[in-house]
Formats: C-alpha cells, sequence, structure tokens
C-alpha cells in the first residue's frame, strides 16, 4: 500500500468536488479499492501502485477538462473514468469558457475582426457604441491568454473620470472609492473565473486591475493589458499609457467616443490616439456599430436615438452658424 497527494492547481476545488462532494463520492465508488480523503485543494488517496496510477491518470484528464470548459459533469467524470474517448476540444471559434460552462465567442462580425487582430496584432483599439461587446471580448482574449499560458499576467485598467459624482465624497478609502469606476471589469472576469481562483490570482498579481493614474512610470511585459473607457483619457494619459508596453505584450484600448466624460473643451486622448496611428504597422484599429450591439434590443434603438439626435443638433448648429455669417457679410 502506497499513499500519494494530488493538488488541485489552477482549478476551484468546489467545480471539481461537486455540489456536497457529488463528484468526490462518484470517484470513490468507481475506486472501490482505493481510500480517497479530500481536504481543500490536496487530495489523499491510499491503495496499490497499479490502481493509484490509474487513478492519477483520470484525474488528471478531469482537471484538464475542468480547467478548459470551467466545469465538468457525472457523465464526463465517468465517460473519463470508463475510457469512452472522452477528449478536450474547443467547439468552433469559442475563446474561452464561463464558469457555467457556456462558451464564450464572438459574436459579431466586428468581434471577429479583434479576436482575428488579436492573433497578429500586439496593439489594438476597439471603438464603438455601448453594448458592442468591446470590453468582455478583450477580456475574454486575455483570460485565454492566462489560462494558455501565452501571458504571464492580466492588466486591466480605467480612468477614473468624475461624471457628475466628486471622488471625494464617495464613503471608504481609495481601493473603496476606485471600486465603483473598475466594476465592469470585475463583473466580466467572475463570469469567466471562479471567484475563489480569481481572488487567488488577484493575491498573487497575476491579474492586476488599477484606475490609468497607477500606470506612470511602470513596463508591462509578459502581459495583456487592457485600458478601458479610453474616451476618458486625456492626449497625455494615453501617450503615457501606450508607451507603457514592453516585451511580450499585447495592448487593447476599448472606447466609445460618443460618451466622453471630459470637461468641455478638452479633447479626447481615444480620438487624438484614432487620428494620428491609424496606419502604423502592428497597430490595429476596429470601429464598431450599431450592428454589433448584443446587449438587449432596446440598447440598439438608444443608441439610434441619440445619434440621430446628436446629428440633428449638429445640423442646427451648422445652420446657425450659417446664418450668423450670412448676416455678418450681407446687414439688413
Amino acid at each position: 500500500m502506497i499513499e500519494k497527494h494530488i493538488v488541485l492547481e489552477d482549478i476551484d476545488p468546489v467545480v471539481f468536488y461537486g455540489v456536497g462532494n457529488a463528484h468526490l463520492q462518484m470517484l470513490k465508488a468507481l475506486f472501490p479499492k482505493l481510500r480517497i480523503v479530500a481536504r481543500d485543494n490536496v487530495i489523499r488517496v491510499i491503495g496499490d501502485e497499479e490502481q493509484l496510477s490509474v487513478f492519477e491518470e483520470k484525474v488528471e484528464t478531469m482537471l484538464k477538462h475542468v480547467l478548459h470548459y470551467n466545469s465538468i459533469s457525472e457523465e464526463n467524470i465517468i465517460d473519463i473514468v470508463k475510457g469512452n474517448k472522452a477528449k478536450i476540444e474547443s467547439a468552433n471559434g469559442v475563446i474561452v469558457y464561463s464558469i457555467s460552462g457556456r462558451p464564450i465567442k464572438a459574436r459579431s462580425f466586428n468581434q471577429q475582426r479583434l479576436v482575428d487582430a488579436y492573433e497578429t496584432k500586439d496593439m489594438i483599439f476597439a471603438i464603438g457604441p455601448a453594448g458592442t461587446g468591446k470590453t468582455y471580448t478583450a477580456i475574454a482574449l486575455a483570460v485565454k491568454a492566462l489560462k494558455e499560458k501565452t501571458a504571464r499576467k492580466i492588466i486591466l485598467c480605467r480612468p477614473a473620470v468624475e461624471a457628475g459624482e466628486k471622488l471625494g465624497f464617495l464613503p471608504g478609502d481609495m481601493k473603496d472609492k476606485i471600486d465603483p469606476y473598475l466594476q465592469p471589469l470585475y463583473d466580466a472576469l467572475e463570469d469567466m473565473i471562479p471567484v475563489v481562483k480569481l481572488q487567488d490570482m488577484m493575491e498573487k498579481k497575476m491579474i492586476q486591475i488599477a484606475p490609468l493614474a497607477f500606470m506612470r512610470g511602470r513596463t508591462l511585459s509578459d502581459a495583456v493589458v487592457i485600458l478601458d473607457e479610453a474616451q476618458n483619457t486625456t492626449a497625455a494619459q494615453i501617450r503615457m499609457f501606450l508607451t507603457r508596453m514592453g516585451w511580450n505584450t499585447k495592448m487593447i484600448i476599448t472606447g466609445d467616443l460618443t460618451q466622453v466624460d471630459l470637461p468641455k473643451g478638452q479633447r479626447s486622448g481615444l480620438r487624438e490616439a484614432f487620428d494620428l496611428l491609424r496606419g502604423i504597422e502592428g497597430i490595429e484599429f476596429i470601429e464598431m456599430e450599431q450592428k454589433d450591439i448584443v446587449r438587449h434590443k432596446l440598447v440598439t434603438r438608444i443608441v439610434d436615438a441619440y445619434e440621430k439626435y446628436d446629428k440633428d443638433r449638429k445640423d442646427i448648429q451648422q445652420y446657425e452658424k450659417n446664418e450668423s455669417i450670412n448676416k455678418d457679410r450681407f446687414p439688413l
């Protein structure tokens, strides 16, 4: 009789053990000659060497399944243990799987352009209206890179622009004041990485979320770096951010040029980057449209209504300007 310890790394033990330890109980039933005890993320197994070897092999396959799909069913376990050719293969176009096992993939033409550009470009700008999946797709690509170990860390940041509510009046310390600005990034991550594992990765700095100001002075290497809501950066801020790029790093910059919250008269850094950097080798600009919106159908209608309003207002302002010029030229 020998004893071995199997450590569950990179996955949530709760997912592996199942609700009420159902998966663990199934393993015990499938390997009756072994004594199997689990505590936290360690499985302690006692038995003869041959049985232990088979058990280790099956558990390794199960771990790969959970790591890939973020879930495992009792049917999956039976297939793996019985050797029913259970194999890990990605469905066509899947970037990663959500914590519920749902495949996350591009859902529009321009989202697919973003996915394709990631494979060949080191810096990508994804610009478009709300609901087009810019941030969500970017974070899915970053999580995939972390899972496949093509990047050592994910760095997510946003400019903390005060849109109607002053930071100083928000309760709590600096983290408490900043977290509301970063919540959409947390939401996307929590959809793709089990909470326990996400907390562990953040504690180990494998995933870092911070306001843009915290990027100054850093060189970001071996990472996927995402700047969200880039329309609210100033020209100096986005220039500072883009020049943080280090070796083996990919940057994805997302934003919506119709939702700039900067003080009136201050030009968006994203707009300046859009004008200056187009055509530079290694940089790709993906412009998303209303047809890429993947939220509730009302979001598309809202975006359309506001775009029409902005166009009408611009036409009126131009008309009034022309009338004023004509009056100056041809006074009565």
